[in-house]
């Protein structure tokens, strides 16, 4: 499915519809520039699913865990291979059947990554303007 959206409450209108799609188990891979706002939509799916907590960027802190509907872990792998996702037992959290897994630049751990999973395209049309891109992979 291909989406553009034109406003920030248009992105969040989309990310509440993905949330309700959303069961436990599933893995959700986010690609984008910087900037194209991948941390602003899971903030969005996360507040959807009743997440109370500020959900920032974990740039830093590599995997933040949040509960709300589900246990939802939010990954930045910008800066980590996969030897070190392994090292800090990043395949046991991505094979947790009972939890979503959001992964934001998920290309860098990819012989982790199963089979079956969301992946979510988000293109910069301009200062508002989005592009998703959403694709389930069974």
């Amino acid at each position: 499915m291909k989406l553009t959206v034109n406003s920030l409450l248009e992105t969040k209108k989309l990310a509440e519809d993905f949330a309700m799609s959303l069961s436990e188990g599933d893995m959700v891979l986010l690609n984008g520039d910087l900037g194209a706002g991948k941390t602003t939509f899971t903030q969005f799916v996360f507040a959807s699913l009743g997440v109370k907590d500020v959900v920032n960027s974990p740039t830093f802190a590599i995997l933040k865990t949040y509960e709300g509907k589900f246990t939802m872990h939010h990954f930045d792998t910008y800066r980590i291979t996969t030897e070190e996702a392994i090292e800090a037992g990043f395949d046991e959290v991505i094979s947790n059947k009972e939890s979503v897994k959001f992964i934001e630049w998920s290309e860098n751990i990819k012989p982790l990554l199963p089979k079956k999973y969301i992946e979510v395209n988000i293109k910069v049309i301009d200062e508002n303007k989005r592009e998703f891109e959403i694709t389930r992979y069974e």
